[in-house]
């Protein structure tokens, strides 16, 4: 196999993880649980190892030697807020997980949800994950040519950023890690899988490294 061309170098997106600081600084082992949908799952790669929980796993382990982190894939296709609200409590948070990665708003946008709907329902999943006393990272949806065709895409991201701001969490943007990506020239297509939605191994490696890097300025 040929090997994936390097990533962009692009500013690093901020992120606060008291949480996530402390459970390093104790040297207990660390459960990082990627909430999501098929962004999440890693549909298109060429195998769940080249998801981007599993890249972002690896790249944590390079960059913290001394930690023993765990990244669980909680991705499942096709879901959006109101399935991920339903099986928060058995999927992510018996895992006493010290960060909550949460994808969501990609199949809302599609499917051309009510923004207040969606709103609603992500408050409301943020209102239990930060009862878990977890650090949380909202991640916003990818920038592909299905996704901007939707009309409600960028009022989706829009509402997320939003939404961090009010409930006092994280945002990790995949839209603004790709218009980086883009204004160094690199080609958006050469992270995207065919389908036209989901990214391609080197997308998922490209979005892990960067979340991966702010993860770890957060708590250093």
């Amino acid at each position: 196999m040929a090997a994936q061309p390097a990533c962009p170098v692009v500013p690093v997106q901020h992120l606060v993880l008291p949480h996530l600081r402390a459970a390093l600084k104790s040297g207990a082992p660390v459960v990082i649980a990627a909430l999501g949908s098929s962004s999440t799952w890693g549909a298109m790669a060429r195998d769940i190892a080249d998801s981007y929980p599993a890249e972002l796993q690896d790249d944590l382990a390079a960059l913290l030697p001394d930690a023993e982190i765990s990244v669980i894939n909680r991705g499942i296709g096709g879901e959006d807020a109101g399935r991920e609200d339903a099986r928060m409590a058995s999927d992510v948070l018996a895992l006493r997980p010290a960060v909550v990665i949460w994808q969501v708003g990609a199949n809302a946008a599609a499917r051309a949800e009510s923004i207040g709907h969606f709103s609603a329902l992500v408050r409301k999943g943020l209102r239990t994950l930060r009862g878990a006393h977890a650090d949380v990272i909202l991640m916003d949806n990818q920038r592909s040519a299905r996704l901007l065709a939707s009309p409600d895409n960028a009022r989706i991201n829009a509402a997320l950023a939003r939404l961090a701001r009010q409930s006092g969490v994280s945002l990790f943007s995949r839209d603004a890690l790709m218009r980086g990506w883009a204004r160094t020239g690199a080609p958006l297509d050469g992270f995207l899988a065919k389908d036209g939605l989901h990214m391609n191994d080197h997308g998922y490696a490209c979005t892990a490294a960067a979340l991966a890097a702010a993860m770890v300025r957060a708590v250093k």
